[in-house]
């Protein structure tokens, strides 16, 4: 038997925090981006394996001061803006027990067809006006990956590898990978 649940958001007004709080727990991400509601639908297989490979890598590289987790985490950027990045990491101490408040150091998204667009462009400005010092998507289709770093405010790349290339990086810490070992050949 399949049970119907129904809420109501307000109309005519941002979104809040608050108000999400209200969505209900069905199976689909529900992120604010400057009071606007994002709903995703669960991620494809190839999304996820990516996420667990790439989520390993930095787990085994991570330093002791600093946590990776993968989505859902709400990273609540401000009253109106609440979005779960596909991994993140960020000081250990930053965390409260149900989320982070404020911008993680590294925001990592996997693009899908139906969040290419949000990832990109809102998500990435989103990120960039709160202040995340990196930011980081994987796109399946090269594959590739794309890093940009903050600088002077604002978000710019500073490396792109694609399949077999070599992805190396310093900060926030160490790691090196290929984009095509985070996808079944």
């Amino acid at each position: 038997m399949t049970v119907m649940t129904t809420f109501s958001l307000p109309h005519r007004r941002a979104l809040t925090r608050a108000d999400l709080a209200v969505v209900p727990d069905d199976g689909h991400r529900y992120e604010l981006i400057d009071g606007s509601l994002i709903v995703s639908p669960a991620p494809q297989i190839r999304h996820q394996d990516a996420v667990m490979r790439l989520g390993v890598l930095l787990f085994e590289a991570c330093p002791p001061e600093l946590k990776v987790l993968s989505a859902p985490v709400d990273v609540v950027l401000a009253d109106d803006s609440v979005i779960q990045p596909d991994l993140l990491v960020a000081r250990r101490d930053q965390f409260t027990d149900n989320d982070l408040p404020g911008p993680p150091l590294l925001a990592i998204e996997v693009l899908s067809p139906s969040t290419r667009g949000i990832d990109l462009l809102l998500k990435k400005d989103r990120l960039e006006r709160a202040g995340c010092p990196h930011y980081w998507v994987v796109d399946p289709e090269g594959p590739t990956i794309s890093a940009w770093t903050l600088r002077d405010g604002r978000l710019v790349n500073i490396q792109t590898a694609t399949e077999d290339e070599l992805f190396s990086v310093t900060e926030p810490f160490i790691v090196s990978f290929a984009p095509s070992s985070l996808f079944d050949r």
